[in-house]
């Protein structure tokens, strides 16, 4: 009678080990790397969303595959010069009304003090005037307008990688393997829906903070399309942004109110209706999981890593599909791991 050996018992346990120290060194790898690697995974997904419009255009208008690729850089290129071209404007108009707005600030300040006195509310003015006084709120615009400039010339400068894996790729009809194939199409794919929700999102952002006369429109609209791609927190954010520049504007009015309740109805309709209606079930990853990959992907990789997060979860799980040591990871990530 054959006898079982002793360390298949321990074996699931040395599985658990092996795979945290994976995570260990991968994680300490890609914070190593992050200056070159980072680029590289971008520019990795911009030629999967190109490929496939590329592709697209072939099949339905028979437009040759290379022109197609020639197509999508140059209207990246073009998209990417016109946001910079939107936030330095922005920023110069809002800095050459600094004196209005600080007016503006010590106008609605000095109402705040009248209605808490009104109330028997006693408040102490000359600190909130010098807490207020000591705020660089021009300095975070423009250290925010910069981020954004070098965040979209650094596309740009992506962009030039990118065209060297286009001259790797001589035909869209290329054979990959079955793993390859699936990754490209699922994440390109949501990568396409992403762009295009975003792309309506800042859209319509900029037409109400327009119609309101906000200052920032253009780059608010810039930062409401790159937060969009962050899960939940990032719409959030784009719709409380523009309120300190309104109040800054015209202190408590209804530009305020007005602008508040257009954005929340139109992050509402774009991410919840629109966006699950055309993405289904996304990217098969239980919310819980994506919130917390997100958290991962923003320590490790900062901003960027938050942006991407989603997608590189699901490159993540369906590579562990694959195989079954790694299956239980896979079925974590989706949400469907039983504990019975």
């Amino acid at each position: 009678m054959l006898t079982k050996n002793p360390l298949e018992k321990y074996a699931p346990i040395n599985t658990v080990c092996m795979l945290i120290l994976a995570a260990t060194s991968l994680t300490a790898f890609l914070v190593y790397t992050k200056t070159v690697l980072m680029p590289f995974v971008l520019a990795v997904f911009i030629y999967m969303v190109a490929n496939t419009s590329a592709g697209f255009m072939k099949q339905k208008w028979q437009v040759p595959y290379i022109l197609g690729l020639v197509t999508c850089a140059l209207v990246f290129l073009g998209l990417a010069t016109l946001a910079v071209f939107f936030v330095s404007s922005s920023i110069e108009t809002f800095v050459n009304g600094a004196d209005i707005y600080t007016e503006k600030l010590n106008d609605t300040l000095e109402w705040a003090l009248q209605t808490a006195q009104k109330y028997s509310i006693k408040l102490n003015a000359q600190f909130i005037v010098d807490t207020l006084n000591k705020i660089p709120v021009f300095n975070m615009v423009k250290s925010v307008g910069g981020g954004v400039v070098s965040f979209l010339t650094n596309l740009t400068l992506i962009s030039l990688f990118v065209i060297f894996i286009f001259m790797g790729k001589a035909s869209s009809a290329v054979d990959k393997p079955t793993l390859v194939g699936t990754i490209q199409k699922q994440i390109s794919f949501y990568l396409i829906i992403k762009l295009f929700v975003s792309m309506l999102a800042a859209f319509f952002t900029w037409l109400v903070l327009l119609g309101v006369r906000s200052e920032l429109a253009g780059m608010l609209a810039i930062l409401t399309f790159i937060l969009n791609f962050i899960p939940n927190l990032g719409p959030f954010i784009s719709t409380m942004l523009p309120m300190p520049v309104l109040f800054l504007q015209y202190g408590l009015d209804w530009h305020i109110a007005l602008a508040l309740c257009l954005l929340t109805a139109i992050h509402f309709v774009i991410g919840n209706i629109l966006e699950t209606k055309w993405l289904g079930k996304g990217m098969d990853l239980d919310p819980v999981v994506v919130i917390a990959c997100l958290i991962y992907w923003a320590l490790v990789w900062g901003i960027m890593g938050a942006l991407l997060a989603v997608p590189l979860t699901a490159i993540a799980k369906m590579v562990f599909e694959r195989y079954e040591t790694t299956k239980p990871l896979a079925n974590l990530l989706a949400g469907r791991l039983s504990l019975k």
